[in-house]
C-alpha cells in the first residue's frame, strides 16, 4: 500500500549486491547468483595494485538500474558504464585508505548496516538479499559498498579528532549568525558532487556529469543517483544539504539556486575541485517555518491476494471487518499499536514525526488533518489491504528554529565534507591507476 506516513516520508532506500559475509544472518547466506550471460572478469581498471573487473562494474549499474526503477536493458547498462567505473575505482581509493589506517569494518557492521536497511524499508530479515537476487544483483556488492561507506566515515571522524566535536563557543556563534539572518531567503537542496582530480580529465567528468543529469531528467530518483554516483558526504542521506543560504554556497551554485523553482534540477555546475548537480526542494524565510506536527500510529491488515471490489473474497471481507472493529472500538495510539504488532504485517505502526504539509497525497493529508488525537481512522482501503491511522500528537512548531544540535550538526557536517574531498583529492593524485578498455 502507497498510504503509509513512513512510506510518504521516506527517500528511495539504498539498496545495493551482497556476498556472503562471516557473521552475516543466515537468511543472507544464500548461494550466489550466477554472472549475467556475457559478462566476463576481465579487468577494466587496476588502482594501486588493486582490480575492478567487468563483473564489478556490471553489479554496480545493475543494482543502479534496480534503485532507479530503469530496465536492466543493455542500452541502460552501457550508459550507466563510465559513472559506475569512476565511482568503483574511487571508492577502492578510499577502501586502500581505510585499510591502511587499521580502521575496523567488521561483518556485525555490514550486518547491523543491512538490518537498517530492511527495518526503513519494511521488509522481513533476509528480505534485502533476496529483492537483489531476483533482480539478478548479487549480494557482494551491498557488503563491498556499504563496508567502504562506513569505513570512510570512521576514517574522517578519526582524522577530525577533537574538531569532531564543535565547542559550546561555535555553537553559539553559529545560532547567533544564523538568528541574525531571520526574514532572509534560504533553500533546501540536494547535491551531487563529482570531483574532477586531473585537469586532463576535466572533459571526461563533464560528460559523465551531464549524463547523470539526463538521469534525473528521466526521472530517476535524485537520492538514487547522489548515493551511488555523488563524492560528498552528503551521499549518504541521498545528497541532502539541509536548509541552506545562499552564502554557504559557492558563488556559481548560489547565483543558480536563487533562480531555481522548487522542483528544479540544475544542469552541471562547474565548482572549485569538479562539478555540481543541484537539486531545489524547497524555500523559506530564514527563522519562519510554522509546521503542524504529528505523531501516529498505523495498523495495517494485509489481504492475502489482491483485491477485486466487485468480487472480494471472504478473507478480504474478514480483514476489513477486523479493521472497522478496531476503528469503532481503540482509544488509544497503544491500542492500534498492539493491533498492528497482532496483524504481523511485517511494516512498522510508528513513522516516526510526520510533518501534516508535507504528507502526500492530498487525500491522504486531509484525512489525517481531520482527525483529533486519539480518534481512529475509518479503514483506508486499497489492493494490497486495510488500514487504521490514529493521531496521537499534534503541535505547531517553528521548524527554522537552530537549536544547538541542528547548529552542531551543521559545523560537524561542513568539516567533515571539507575534509573529505581533501582526501579523495589527495588519494586520486598520489594513485598509481591504470585504465583498460
Amino acid at each position: 500500500m502507497r498510504f503509509t506516513a513512513r512510506a510518504l516520508l521516506l527517500l528511495p532506500a539504498l539498496a545495493l549486491p551482497v556476498m556472503a559475509v562471516p557473521g552475516m544472518p543466515a537468511q543472507a547466506q544464500a548461494p550466489a547468483a550466477p554472472a549475467p550471460a556475457g559478462v566476463s572478469n576481465g579487468i577494466i581498471a587496476v588502482i594501486n595494485g588493486d582490480i575492478v573487473t567487468l563483473g564489478d562494474v556490471d553489479g554496480r549499474r545493475r543494482l543502479f538500474a534496480l534503485n532507479a526503477g530503469l530496465p536492466a536493458s543493455p542500452e541502460v547498462l552501457e550508459r550507466l558504464t563510465p559513472q559506475v567505473t569512476r565511482l568503483l575505482v574511487d571508492e577502492r581509493l578510499r577502501l586502500q585508505d581505510v585499510q591502511r589506517r587499521r580502521i575496523p569494518v567488521t561483518d556485525t557492521d555490514i550486518a547491523q548496516a543491512v538490518a537498517e536497511l530492511e527495518r526503513r524499508n519494511n521488509l522481513p530479515a533476509g528480505g534485502l538479499v533476496a529483492q537483489l537476487r531476483r533482480a539478478g544483483v548479487e549480494p557482494r556488492v551491498l557488503y563491498d559498498q556499504l563496508r567502504v561507506q562506513i569505513g570512510w566515515a570512521r576514517l574522517l571522524r578519526q582524522i577530525l579528532g577533537p574538531q569532531a566535536q564543535p565547542t559550546d563557543a561555535e555553537v553559539a556563534e553559529q545560532i547567533a549568525l544564523q538568528r541574525a539572518r531571520t526574514g532572509q531567503q534560504e533553500f533546501l537542496v540536494s547535491e551531487i558532487f563529482i570531483p574532477v582530480d586531473d585537469p586532463g580529465e576535466e572533459a571526461e567528468v563533464r560528460r559523465f556529469v551531464d549524463e547523470v543529469v539526463s538521469q534525473l531528467r528521466r526521472g530517476v530518483p535524485f537520492p538514487v543517483a547522489a548515493t551511488q554516483f555523488s563524492q560528498a558526504q552528503t551521499a549518504l542521506q541521498g545528497g541532502d544539504l539541509g536548509w541552506v543560504g545562499l552564502e554557504a554556497l559557492d558563488d556559481s551554485v548560489a547565483r543558480i539556486v536563487g533562480q531555481m523553482p522548487p522542483g528544479a534540477i540544475s544542469n552541471a555546475i562547474p565548482v572549485p575541485g569538479g562539478f555540481q548537480i543541484v537539486a531545489l526542494r524547497q524555500r523559506r524565510e530564514v527563522g519562519r517555518d510554522l509546521a503542524t506536527m504529528l505523531t501516529l500510529r498505523q495498523a495495517f491488515f494485509p489481504f492475502a491476494t489482491p483485491l477485486n471490489p466487485q468480487a472480494p473474497t471472504e478473507q478480504q471481507v474478514a480483514v476489513v471487518e477486523r479493521a472497522r472493529a478496531l476503528a469503532a472500538n481503540a482509544r488509544s495510539c497503544e491500542a492500534v499499536e498492539q493491533a498492528a504488532r497482532a496483524a504481523g504485517s511485517g511494516r512498522d505502526p510508528d513513522p516516526g514525526p510526520v510533518r501534516l504539509e508535507g504528507v502526500q497525497p492530498p487525500a491522504l493529508r486531509q484525512l489525517i488533518g481531520g482527525l483529533a488525537p486519539g480518534r481512529a481512522s475509518q479503514p483506508v482501503i486499497a489492493p494490497d489491504g486495510v488500514a487504521i491511522i490514529m493521531v496521537c500528537t499534534r503541535e505547531t512548531r517553528n521548524q527554522a528554529e537552530v537549536t544547538p544540535d541542528v547548529a552542531r550538526q551543521q559545523l560537524l557536517r561542513d568539516r567533515v565534507e571539507l575534509l573529505s574531498r581533501q582526501l579523495q583529492r589527495d588519494l586520486r593524485r598520489r594513485a598509481q591507476i591504470e585504465m583498460r578498455s
